[in-house]
């Protein structure tokens, strides 16, 4: 008779809550039990041997090995397949498996487990298609994200940026407290995002926050302190290397040298300590020499940015309530701390949420949502794309403190400490009500209203910076373009409302059980106050007050605007299936705009798509192991109603208000300049697009796999005004004159299942497009221009035969090929072109497709085969995720300082340590000294100051590789026992560790980060540098 062993214990959520009603079975056996309202069962087990299967709907099953035990704690972890059964779409919701449309969706535990700044940061690589780019000023404290889905959609004078609905309402994605977050929904083909009309020409971003749930009051707590140090700098030269590689610039250019060898002797005795000031007094002995004159020895990035910085963040939530009425409220705080040394930059955030759901009557139900954003940023006036340019041209000879210990005139800290403070703020209020009836079952009746308030200040002063001179006496030095001792302020102030209101119906409703239909119609409308005003003035009475009315300056510049638009739609979409099988979907959406005038203001934009669900025939013979094979296509076409002028059919005429250049009667009249002219035939920019793909589930649903190809074209794109004579004397409207076309796939795979107690999973995703101009009105085919045909991102140049190891080399090479159209006195060090077009002559022709010279593409910067794979997995608390995404294709053309070293004249050179790897015969001076090798195979061309840019073209030898690999994100986390948390009320606890961006893969040069380059006009690595960052956190429920 075999014995009977009772195991007993309790099943909670990976959120520490109690699971009532899990079923728990002995596996192979229909012995089996549920679990009770705290989540504990009891079942007898024989022998105490055996597996115990624990299955509850919405969370993956796990199996327990007994092996004796009496007790048996398990955390069952959300499905994330059962839990996107239902998709938010617009104005609705509908099962995954009906979906017609390209929709991709996230939950909210892929956004927390993200110790980021905002929401962009946390979806990076997370979504195929969705694509998002650091600005130009990198990874300066309060930058966000751009992001576009499935590339630029357009090159006219509107934005690519899909749009973004916060619970229904237009918001700001980085504003948004990523832990207030229950999912993110993408619409990215026109069938899905056609209901939006004009105002999602390239898709549309579904924010669902979290909503209050039934039961007790649930407490949550979560923080997370950050050390972020910057990563990707580049080292400087030595100071006496710098200065020997200056020499030899100077020398290749038949100059004289840059430093004399008592300033060369001086720079190693302070190397080996020697000495220790940086410089000496001048000729005139009144001020100190720098540059040529110094010898300290000096890393300037070292100097200007810290080796770590600390940031902290906390939120606090609650939400319960009955089953008539929920809450859910929520408080966050966010305080980042900046990289820079002397700059003092540091950004904060506040946030607060509260919202309540009730149902009124069986029939009414009422909601109501209140968020309020506040984001404080801070940092030195000085601090701007100037100060980025300037340092990497600070010279390491320069030293941080004069002899005295005052701040060096050269070295900016002093103007970073001393110039001024930029300080923004910034104010989102957003509330939302909405009432919901339901006359009868299966139809309902919603109504929403939607206000959003933004206030925005920014407080802008210059005030003077100072440098000392030899006796210790102070004199002022520039800050940012501004003269010597320049002060002034400037104020600026935003207030933007914004109102937006819904009303539709949708109706479900099947026939024979088989035919299932859903009818849904509604009106949106949409107004927006746009106003600001700012005003500056200078000299500053006392600087400590920096106000308008402290200045000095009779001439106070104003500024201001008022402005409005409206849109409003009558949208509508018919959903039909027969038995989930066969799917079909109609949207259609009437809009107008008051961008446009009156005979072009209204426009109809529909859609339909289709799907075949293949796995519901009945001849599919493959269910035990595809339980999903759905097929799908869509076609729909939408306008973009974005103009560079929020009114271009009205007539306006610039005024200027005492800021003539000339004096009457001693005072600067008022002026006014010639009005622009109205476009007539200003209208939407068109969008087509259509999709196909298809969606895999196999395996009892633990492999997936999604599918989409997509092309889209845009029609009539705002592009540049028609050529007419100056004597105008104004400027020629813009017209619709310009096409563009786009196309791509993208495919996602995930694989979810557990090894008895450990569960994992693994997501790939990879996407790809592409755009082409397939109209543009470049009549001479200018290359320097857009034109039919291009291919978006095509870097044009030469082709590089390679280095000229010796003069001879180089004269045999210029006895086939004359150089002399792009630079002189070529020889050994110098780059050899290839004559493309056989003409004996390397040129670039007129730069125009017919006559490029020996121009070709040689590359294209647009990102390629964009990919992401997500690891996660846990075992007995114990959890981890390894996250690494990347680009898998790119191309990139240097440019600047940062990558050339010597770059034209010394005042606009750099010296990093990969510079050293220059070319040197035995000429070189630095080989006649003894302090290097000769370097005949070197990476770059021989340094020159005077001629140096013949080597520099654009050119296949320097092209880079701009793909990468990066990982991400790194976390382990262990959630204490439930049974020892819950002593203390803690239902879960759980604590953590977390890395992000922590290495990367390139074959791109060291000097720049592949995920930055090719975002700043002022050339590459100009640029706040991004974060490496640990963090620890605590993740409390009560």
């Amino acid at each position: 008779m075999r014995q009977a062993s009772a195991v007993q214990g309790k099943v909670t959520s990976d959120n520490g809550e109690a699971l009532p009603g899990v079923t728990v079975v002995l596996k192979g056996t229909s012995t089996g039990t549920t679990t009770g309202a705290d989540g504990s069962f009891s079942l007898n087990v024989p022998n105490g041997t055996g597996t115990l299967v624990f299955s509850y709907i919405g969370y993956l099953a796990q199996e327990v090995a007994v092996d004796g035990k009496s007790t048996i704690s398990v955390t069952l972890r959300e499905d994330a397949k059962a839990l996107d059964e239902i998709v938010v779409v617009g104005y609705g919701e509908q099962k995954k498996a009906n979906l017609t449309g390209s929709v991709s969706t996230v939950s909210s535990e892929v956004l927390e487990s993200r110790p980021v700044q905002n929401v962009g940061q946390a979806l990076q690589g997370i979504i195929p298609g969705l694509n998002l780019q650091t600005t130009g000023l990198g990874g300066e404290l309060n930058q966000s994200l751009n992001f576009n889905i499935r590339g630029t959609g357009t090159i006219g004078t509107t934005s690519s940026a899909p749009l973004v609905l916060i619970d229904g309402m237009e918001g700001d994605l980085n504003a948004i407290n990523p832990q207030d977050i229950e999912s993110v929904t993408v619409l990215k083909d026109a069938a899905a995002s056609s209901i939006y009309g004009s105002r999602a020409p390239f898709g549309v971003i579904l924010v669902t926050t979290k909503a209050g749930k039934a039961g007790k009051t649930r407490v949550g707590y979560s923080n997370n302190f950050r050390i972020s140090e910057p990563m990707g700098l580049p080292q400087m030269m030595d100071s006496h290397t710098f200065a020997m590689y200056f020499n030899e610039a100077a020398a290749n250019g038949g100059e004289t040298p840059i430093f004399s060898q008592d300033v060369l002797d001086r720079i190693q005795q302070y190397q080996r300590g020697e000495i220790s000031y940086g410089a000496i007094p001048d000729a005139s002995g009144n001020r100190y020499q720098y540059y040529t004159g110094s010898h300290a020895n000096t890393d300037w990035f070292k100097e200007h940015y810290k080796s770590s910085s600390f940031s902290q963040e906390h939120n606090v939530n609650l939400n319960g309530g009955t089953e008539n009425t929920q809450f859910y409220v929520s408080g966050g705080y966010l305080d980042q701390g900046g990289l820079t040394r002397h700059a003092g930059d540091a950004f904060k955030r506040y946030s607060f949420t509260g919202k309540i759901n009730t149902t009124i009557s069986p029939l009414a139900k009422f909601n109501y949502t209140a968020r309020y954003i506040r984001e404080d940023f801070t940092k030195a006036t000085h601090q701007s794309d100037l100060f980025y340019h300037n340092v990497a041209r600070r010279w390491p000879t320069l030293p941080v403190t004069d002899p005295n210990g005052y701040w060096s005139e050269q070295g900016e800290i002093a103007q970073l400490r001393e110039g001024g403070r930029v300080i923004n703020q910034k104010d989102w209020l957003y509330q939302q009500a909405q009432v919901t009836l339901t006359p009868a079952k299966g139809w309902n009746i919603i109504a929403n209203g939607n206000y959003r308030t933004q206030h925005q200040s920014n407080h802008t002063d210059v005030l003077p910076a100072y440098a000392y001179d030899v006796a210790g006496e102070a004199y002022t030095v520039p800050v940012g373009w501004n003269s010597a001792g320049y002060s002034s302020v400037y104020e600026y102030a935003l207030k933007e409302n914004y109102f937006s209101s819904n009303i539709y119906s949708d109706y479900e409703f099947s026939l024979n059980n088989s035919h299932n239909f859903k009818v849904m119609a509604g009106f949106n409308s949409e107004y927006t106050k746009y106003r600001n005003v700012g005003a500056s003035a200078s000299g500053l009475i006392n600087p400590s007050i920096p106000t308008l009315t402290t200045a000095t300056d009779n001439r106070k510049a104003e500024n201001g605007m008022y402005e409005d638009w409206t849109t409003a739609g009558f949208f509508g979409r018919l959903n039909y299936n027969f038995k989930e099988r066969y799917l079909l979907e109609f949207n259609g959406r009437y809009d107008g705009s008051s961008r446009f005038i009156r005979e072009k203001r209204w426009n109809f934009f529909p859609s339909v798509s289709a799907g075949w669900n293949v796995a519901q025939e009945d001849f599919w013979a493959f269910e035990d192991v595809i339980q999903l094979f759905k097929v799908r296509g869509s076609y729909g076409e939408l306008g973009n109603q974005q103009t560079n002028n929020w009114y271009p059919f009205f007539l306006d005429q610039p005024l200027g208000f005492g800021n003539s250049g000339w004096l009457i009667n001693g005072q600067r009249p008022n002026t006014a300049s010639a009005p622009g002219l109205v476009s007539t035939s200003l209208t939407w920019e068109r969008v087509s697009s259509w999709n196909a793909g298809f969606d895999l589930a196999m395996l009892n649903n633990r492999l997936s796999l999604n599918f989409d190809y997509f092309q889209r074209k845009t029609f009539d794109m705002v592009g540049p005004a028609p050529q007419l004579p100056a004597i105008l004397g104004t400027a020629v409207p813009q017209v619709n004159n310009t096409d563009m076309e786009s196309r791509g796939f993208e495919i996602e795979a995930s694989w979810q299942d557990n090894i008895g107690e450990f569960n994992y999973g693994v997501r790939a995703v990879l996407a790809d497009d592409q755009q082409r101009i397939t109209k543009y009105p470049n009549i001479t085919g200018d290359i320097n221009d857009w034109y039919a045909g291009e291919e978006m991102g095509n870097i044009w140049g030469y082709t590089t035969v390679g280095i000229a190891k010796t003069q001879a080399e180089m004269d045999a090479h210029l006895e086939k090929v004359n150089q002399n159209t792009i630079g002189s006195n070529w020889g050994a060090g110098d780059i050899m072109y290839a004559d493309l077009n056989g003409d004996g002559e390397i040129n670039m022709g007129a730069e125009l497709l017919d006559d490029k010279g020996d121009l070709s593409i040689i590359g294209n910067r647009t990102p390629r085969f964009r990919y992401s794979l997500d690891l996660t997995g846990d075992w007995k608390g114990f959890d981890f995720r390894v996250f690494l995404q990347g680009v898998g294709k790119r191309d990139y053309m240097p440019n600047g300082p940062y990558f050339w070293g010597v770059n034209g004249g010394m005042w606009q050179s750099a010296g990093f340590v990969e510079h050293v790897d220059f070319f040197r015969d035995e000429t070189s001076p630095m080989v006649q000294a003894g302090l290097a090798g000769v370097n005949l195979d070197s990476y770059f061309p021989a340094p020159d100051f005077k001629n140096g840019w013949k080597n520099q073209y654009s050119q296949t030898r320097y092209l880079q590789n701009g793909a990468y690999m990066r990982l991400k994100n790194v976390q382990i986390g262990y959630s204490l026992p439930a049974g020892l948390t819950s002593k203390v009320g803690v239902s879960r606890a759980r604590i953590y560790v977390s890395g992000e961006n922590l290495l990367t893969f390139s074959d791109m040069i060291d000097i720049f980060d592949p995920e930055s380059v090719g975002l700043n006009g002022w050339n590459d690595g100009k640029t706040y540098p991004f974060a490496r960052v640990f963090s620890f956190g605590l993740n409390l429920n009560f």
